[in-house]
């Protein structure tokens, strides 16, 4: 009877420690934990072009020569169950390259760096409702295909489109997750690529709708307006196509339009094979390939991606051909087209 007792009891106890785990884990996927991350990159190249000098095409990053230095790129984030903050550093020429737009000198004066010239990123976030995000602060652009970081752009260099259109906002915006498949947001910020604060004193306006993986993005202001399509479709499971179209017009003289296909194929778990053609024209001499009047180029980039754990190896052939003799092929001489070729070494963590 006593053993028949001690057993009840040990039962009893056995499934009350139980209820009590269950319960505690059933608590544990209702609120997750609040979680701090590390991430980032750092990237390196060597880079030629097939000419007397070592000309480069008129696009941002990957256009020094020889064996050259891409960027550090450190980002600290925090996702807690309702609000979170990202700041995102960046060391290194491209890094610069990316925010160029941060003009306000240290308080130490002259000559002493600037206050935000290492600051890809610095936001804080805090969700409104179910589906609904409001951000403020300085964050990288909505549109367009490519992005700042090398490790989530296929190719190396950059296209047209990326290079002369804006890098990054500073301002506010919320987001709405409408359905699994739908989105939309909206945004005020200050002029593009100004990092601190509004220097220029105008506002740019921004919105994006996705649907079901393809983005309409518009951003204005002050006679600037930009209008940008990006998606793409896996049309095989190992090729995929993604494509970028985007005109922008500044006081309805001058402006630029592009339009890009991105065409993958994955070789195997390692190895994809990737194309960008991209062709882009402007008008009146937006700057871009010509100081006066109507220009247009015509790119394609070859490149591979090898991976092994979190190591990218791409080699890259790019060919630019233009309308004018816009590349410095060697001190006397220019040409319409340039080719050239690198390999970058990518490190993500």
């Amino acid at each position: 009877m006593k053993n028949l007792r001690n057993n009840v009891f040990k039962g009893l106890f056995a499934l009350l420690i139980s209820t009590v785990a269950v319960t505690g884990q059933e608590t544990d996927d209702a609120t997750p934990e609040p979680t701090f991350n590390f991430s980032g990159t750092v990237d390196t190249y060597f880079r030629a072009s097939f000419s007397e000098d070592p000309a480069s095409p008129n696009t941002s990053f990957a256009d020094l020569n020889g064996f050259s230095l891409g960027m550090a790129n450190f980002i600290v984030s925090y996702e807690g169950e309702k609000a979170g903050f990202v700041a995102d550093a960046v060391f290194g020429p491209r890094g610069s390259n990316a925010v160029f737009g941060s003009v306000r000198e240290s308080f130490d004066g002259p000559g002493y760096g600037f206050s935000s010239e290492i600051l890809n990123q610095l936001y804080v976030y805090y969700n409104l409702g179910e589906g609904v995000t409001v951000t403020l602060g300085n964050f990288n652009t909505f549109l367009g295909y490519e992005v700042i970081s090398p490790s989530a752009n296929f190719n190396y260099s950059t296209s047209y489109m990326f290079s002369y259109g804006p890098f990054s906002h500073t301002g506010l915006k919320l987001d709405f997750a409408l359905s699994d498949d739908i989105s939309l947001m909206l945004g005020v910020f200050n002029q593009t690529d100004e990092t601190e604060a509004n220097y220029s004193r105008y506002t740019a306006f921004g919105a994006q709708l996705g649907l079901y993986g393809q983005y309409i993005n518009f951003l204005g202001g002050d006679g600037y307006a930009q209008i940008d399509f990006t998606g793409g479709f896996d049309l095989s499971d190992a090729f995929f196509l993604g494509i970028n179209a985007t005109t922008a017009s500044l006081e309805g003289d001058t402006g630029f339009s592009g339009v890009a296909l991105y065409p993958q194929l994955t070789v195997s778990d390692d190895f994809v094979i990737g194309l960008r053609g991209e062709f882009f024209s402007e008008t009146d001499g937006f700057g871009a390939l010509v100081d006066d009047g109507d220009a247009d180029n015509l790119s394609l980039t070859l490149t591979g991606s090898f991976t092994s754990g979190n190591f990218i190896f791409k080699p890259e052939l790019r060919i630019d051909s233009a309308s004018s003799e816009i590349f410095a092929i060697s001190p006397t001489e220019t040409a319409d087209s340039l080719s050239s070729f690198l390999v970058a070494a990518i490190y993500q963590f």
